[in-house]
This record gives C-alpha cells, sequence and structure tokens, in this order.
C-alpha cells in the first residue's frame, strides 16, 4: 500500500476528484494549506498598496491506494492538475505500513 500525497491549486480540486472517481479511487482526504516552492510568492495590489504574499494557497491531497493502482493514479493527477504553468504542485508517495478500518476492523487493503 503506499500513501499519495499531491499539492495543487485550489481550482484543480474537484477536476483532480472526479479523475480519480472515475478509475476507482473511493476516498481521500484534503486540506487546505499554503506554502510556496520555487515561485517564492507575489506581490498583489490592496487599495493601491502593493503587498508581498509569501504564502500561496494550495490544496492537499492525501490518498491511500493499493501500490498496484499507484501508478495510474499518479498519472491521473499529474494530468487532471496540469495547467502547464508555475506552481501546478507535486506528488509524493511514502510507504504505508498498516491501514485499519475502525467500525469493522479490517485491515491492509480490504480497509482502504
Amino acid at each position: 500500500m503506499k500513501m499519495v500525497t499531491a499539492i495543487i491549486k485550489p481550482f484543480k480540486l474537484e477536476e483532480v476528484r472526479e479523475a480519480l472517481s472515475a478509475i476507482g479511487v473511493q476516498g481521500m482526504t484534503v486540506t487546505e494549506v499554503k506554502g510556496f516552492g520555487r515561485q517564492k510568492g507575489h506581490t498583489e495590489l490592496y487599495r493601491g498598496a502593493e503587498y508581498v504574499v509569501d504564502f500561496i494557497p494550495k490544496t492537499k491531497l492525501e490518498i491511500a491506494v493499493d501500490s498496484e493502482l499507484l501508478s495510474q493514479v499518479i498519472e491521473t493527477i499529474t494530468n487532471a492538475a496540469s495547467s502547464n504553468k508555475i506552481g501546478d504542485g507535486k506528488i509524493f508517495v511514502t510507504d504505508l505500513h498498516q491501514a485499519v478500518r475502525i467500525r469493522t476492523q479490517e485491515t491492509g487493503v480490504t480497509a482502504l
């Protein structure tokens, strides 16, 4: 099992969710986050005053998947979240050693 963590632009969330549902992903956790990468923030104008926005709003997705579905999940997120512009985001994959469904005590892939 793998844990896929994707940081994407907030307006791409619905498109990514629909694409993942289409390939059989049944659940995910979504968090609104702020951060910066190579773009290092940007400047904005508010009431005639310019100010620097250091942290850019992003959306963080956490998806537990069976290892066999991993490459398809990565490809789906990449295709759905891409706008071919800086700041599209990143995908991180980590090993998931155990999963337990609390209600039924199922473990492993069946708990996903």
